[in-house]
């Protein structure tokens, strides 16, 4: 059924055109979504930000869609930070933003367990950075590992036997620069041994806008890792899974359908938007250029697409 339902898309695409699923915002449209919506949520890495450089016109679109009376949502898959550390981050690069309007994969992890019911007694064992044991330790949670982990080292000799904490229930598992063999030895040894640990995705990126210049290594790759030594999926809570949208939902009253999701990635802030029935907006700032969407190959269309954030009020103006 699905062979056939793509199929028929396929064919109405070979005849309407490659503009029938995806739209470029013009001035005329991007008054009616502005209009339209109530909330807008912006992904960070290659939308607000590369590295540590604002994007051109970011600060004077927030600041205009704010005086329109919209709600503004930073919805991030880098687990590097807590959201207690990404408000810090905004306000260095100027921009008032506050904790409460964050919602960062570290902080979806860590409620992920509370919500599940986590025992206060278990451990948590992480590969990733200290936004992860922040919102870990803020949760109520012992973590163990992160960047510390980084330092250590292993001799494979002859009757070497690696030794973990058999108190560990779950192993979550994101972005991380400090990433090494003993980690991966004592992830996979919590996943197998420890009886029932969870094991837990922060997202599944495959890259990511780390520093203004260069696309690096996601934190796909980190999870790719495990999964082969475990031979497990594990359960993911950052974009494109809808766990954070609960959260958005319960904290702002908001129906899907009055807000639209921001982003530069197809597979995970546009599907994230799509699954969730929010309207969305694809921005060629980040990881994807115009031929990704256009390719033949691409299934995920965003409702619109344009350069950059700044658009949506620029053009908005000419109409």
């Amino acid at each position: 059924m699905a062979e056939e339902k793509q199929t028929k898309i396929t064919m109405i695409d070979n005849v309407v055109g490659e503009g029938s699923f995806h739209r470029e915002l013009t001035s005329e449209n991007a008054t009616d979504l502005i209009r339209s919506v109530d909330a807008f949520l912006f992904d960070c890495d290659g939308v607000i930000w590369k590295g540590d450089k604002l994007i051109d016109g970011v600060p004077e679109a927030l600041e205009a869609l704010r005086s329109m009376k919209k709600r503004l949502v930073f919805v991030t898959n880098n687990s590097t930070k807590s959201r207690r550390q990404y408000a810090r981050k905004f306000a260095s690069v100027g921009l008032d933003v506050s904790e409460e309007e964050i919602f960062s994969s570290s902080f979806a992890a860590a409620m992920f367990l509370k919500l599940n019911d986590f025992p206060r007694d278990k451990k948590v064992y992480v590969i990733g950075e200290e936004g992860i044991l922040e919102e870990l330790e803020l949760a109520g949670y012992t973590g163990l590992g992160g960047p510390d982990d980084g330092k250590k080292t292993i001799q494979l000799r002859s009757n070497f036997l690696f030794e973990h904490d058999k108190n560990v229930g779950a192993v979550i598992v994101g972005l991380d620069q400090y990433i090494n063999y003993y980690k991966l030895q004592y992830a996979t040894l919590c996943i197998r041994e420890n009886p029932g640990c969870l094991f837990i995705a922060t997202n599944r990126d495959a890259v990511g806008h780390l520093t203004e210049l260069q696309e690096w290594p996601g934190a796909g790759c980190m999870v790719a890792a495990v999964c082969g030594s475990v031979q497990k999926e594990p359960v993911v809570v950052g974009k494109p899974s809808t766990f954070l949208m609960d959260f958005l939902l319960e904290r702002y009253q908001i129906t899907t359908s009055k807000m639209c999701m921001v982003g530069d990635r197809l597979d995970t802030d546009i599907l994230f938007g799509k699954n969730a029935g929010c309207k969305t907006l694809l921005v060629l700032s980040g990881v994807t250029a115009l031929s990704d969407l256009k390719d033949s190959s691409n299934s995920i269309h965003p409702d619109y697409y344009t350069s950059n954030v700044s658009d949506i009020v620029l053009l908005s103006r000419k109409e």
